[in-house]
């Protein structure tokens, strides 16, 4: 795993699940990955249910014991391979980096990817963004979506549940001082 791509909040998240799985379940994690080996599953949640069902090993634990013994072709511990395979119509791709260039340029931001959206974050996710079709973009931000025109609540949307509101874009223009303040209003929450 890439510190780079972790929040200091994900590297001692990550680290509690790794320390603790040995000492409260009395398994090593090598144990573990010889157990997922055998699992007669191949889909990650029906492996991770059979964890649960056969095991008594929940989410957090099982999925890292997974990625761990099935370490996928591509994931978010390579976050320039995502977003290359996430971002490739062409308009959505100059919004994404329209969205990319200001939310870098707050200090102390992180970008990570995701199979289905690129986030940024801080201490914790303060925005998100995902292709739409026709070469759009939605953004989401942790904020209030009463605090500026135009933004809304989310709707089944994947990325953090801090994420309140959120925002079409259609054209990279629209990354213009009002999207800048909005970003930064997030990043100040986070």
């Amino acid at each position: 795993m890439t510190d780079a791509n972790l929040t200091e909040r994900q590297r001692k998240w990550f680290a509690s699940v790794r320390a603790s799985l040995e000492k409260e379940t009395g398994r090593s994690l090598a144990e573990w990955i010889e157990i997922a080996h055998r699992c007669p599953e191949t889909g990650h949640r029906a492996r991770l249910k059979w964890f649960k069902d056969n095991h008594g090993l929940l989410q957090n634990r099982a999925s890292h014991v997974l990625s761990e013994a099935f370490p996928p072709v591509m994931s978010w511990r390579e976050p320039e391979n995502l977003i290359d395979a996430l971002w490739t119509d062409p308009a959505a791709r100059l919004i994404y980096e329209a969205l990319d260039t200001a939310a870098s340029s707050l200090p102390d931001t992180l970008k990570t990817a995701r199979k289905s959206y690129t986030a940024w974050s801080r201490k914790v996710q303060y925005a998100a963004a995902r292709p739409l079709k026709g070469g759009r973009v939605m953004l989401g931000l942790a904020i209030s979506p009463d605090s500026a025109p135009g933004l809304e609540p989310p709707k089944s949307e994947s990325w953090s549940e801090r994420l309140k509101a959120r925002l079409p874009l259609n054209s990279p223009t629209e990354v213009d001082e009002t999207i800048v303040n909005l970003l930064k209003a997030a990043w100040e929450r986070s």
